[in-house]
């Protein structure tokens, strides 16, 4: 989904046609390369004596080896297209020519196409139609469960559908809602005298919100919080579950927009809030990245150590903001799309950033060591930089701790999140 939304900001930048396509009976296209044998289908009878068995030529739905093999006769025939699979993600595939790209990315059985060669992208919808049996679906509409809206302010992203059926499958439509999805201050944490809930129920409410979260990067500091007691889930982590629920039922068709910003420019913003886990006092770090001005990833994660500083803690979500703007510049690379100056990947916390100029190692900094060098390097590369950005207007805060409804909301207005579905 990373990759999918990285092309939806580059469509809506360039003005690049969006166009999807199913392929029939995907999994019958396998060519297996390995002997696998199957039992008589009911009903087969046979009047040999002994057991018999089917050896299969082709993959069949249900077989383990069936979506590899399915993948791997897809990839063969866009290889014989002249298409790359790009290195950064390998369902992502590419062919440049006369200063021009095709880009098709596939998922399973679901694909997009998009770029800026008109001619070659009516030649490979007829390659792939003599090859495989497609279904030509046209326009970008519905991808993997994601609404997806083209106008003239640019593309829109959201997943109300999923919403409003996740709201009537709870029984919660007619709830009272509410504007944050996560109490402030909270001390969710396992405790020795918590009363347990139905576990099977929570893990599924779970489960289907972090679903949700790639289109709604305003719950992904609550689900990242509620996800961490999948194992042994109270009631008071129920209620938190149910809260996100209250939080959608307010805005249930709010969703992401790309919009037309003229430029491809890379930039992130990353925070940390320390030793904010009252279980083991791990620190939990995030980031926003953005391409072309549009949001296009995002994460929010406990950290593995715990951090024993502010700026050891920031200087660790730092590494991780560098690593995925070092992806998303990859990924740009393989499009053709070359960066004009450096990523800019902004920090609240002047200590972390003081660290990774200074050129002399210290003591105090032999923990992160490794982090250290990995992002001097990159500094000296000139590939990255770190500007200081005021605490008010570090917009990765949201991803780190429950903060007030105010600040909440003016974050989601600079991050590109709208409710089109709202009454103006």
């Amino acid at each position: 989904m990373n990759t999918v939304r990285v092309l939806l900001s580059l469509a809506a930048n360039l003005n690049w046609p969006l166009h999807q396509f199913d392929v029939k009976n995907a999994f019958l296209h396998g060519e297996l390369t390995e002997e696998v044998y199957m039992s008589l289908p009911p009903g087969y009878a046979s009047n040999t004596h002994g057991d018999v068995v089917c050896r299969l030529k082709k993959s069949l739905y249900g077989l383990k080896q069936s979506p590899r093999a399915w993948f791997g006769r897809f990839t063969q025939s866009m290889r014989r297209f002249g298409y790359k699979q790009s290195n950064s993600d390998h369902t992502l595939f590419l062919k440049h020519q006369k200063g021009k790209v095709t880009v098709l990315i596939i998922y399973v059985d679901d694909m997009v196409i998009t770029g800026d060669d008109l001619v070659e992208i009516g030649s490979l919808q007829k390659k792939l139609a003599s090859e495989f049996e497609m279904k030509n679906l046209g326009d970008l509409k519905y991808f993997l469960g994601i609404e997806v809206a083209r106008g003239k302010d640019g593309i829109f992203l959201c997943q109300r559908k999923y919403v409003l059926d996740l709201l009537a499958e709870t029984g919660m439509l007619d709830c009272s809602p509410i504007d944050t999805p996560i109490e402030q201050n909270h001390k969710l944490a396992e405790y020795p005298d918590q009363l347990p809930t139905d576990k099977p129920r929570y893990q599924r409410l779970v489960g289907r919100l972090i679903y949700l979260s790639h289109t709604r990067p305003d719950v992904a500091y609550a689900v990242s919080v509620v996800s961490q007691f999948m194992h042994n889930p109270s009631e008071r982590h129920m209620e938190a579950v149910v809260r996100i629920l209250r939080y959608l039922k307010s805005a249930p068709g709010k969703g992401l927009m790309f919009s037309k910003y003229q430029h491809l420019d890379v930039s992130g913003y990353t925070d940390a809030d320390w030793a904010g886990s009252i279980t083991d006092r791990k620190s939990t770090s995030g980031y926003f990245t953005f391409v072309g001005g549009n949001l296009v990833t995002w994460r929010s994660k406990k950290q593995k150590v715990v951090a024993r500083s502010s700026a050891e803690a920031e200087y660790r979500g730092m590494a991780h903001g560098v690593c995925e703007l070092l992806w998303l510049r990859n990924l740009l690379r393989d499009l053709g799309v070359k960066p004009k100056s450096a990523m800019q990947l902004f920090c609240d916390n002047k200590a972390a950033i003081d660290i990774s100029h200074n050129p002399i190692q210290h003591d105090r900094t032999k923990h992160v060591e490794v982090d250290r060098h990995f992002i001097k390097e990159k500094l000296d590369a000139k590939l990255i930089s770190f500007p200081f950005v005021p605490a008010e207007e570090q917009l990765a805060d949201i991803l780190t701790k429950a903060v007030s409804s105010k600040l909440f909301h003016d974050s989601l207005g600079k991050l590109g999140l709208r409710d089109v579905y709202a009454p103006t």
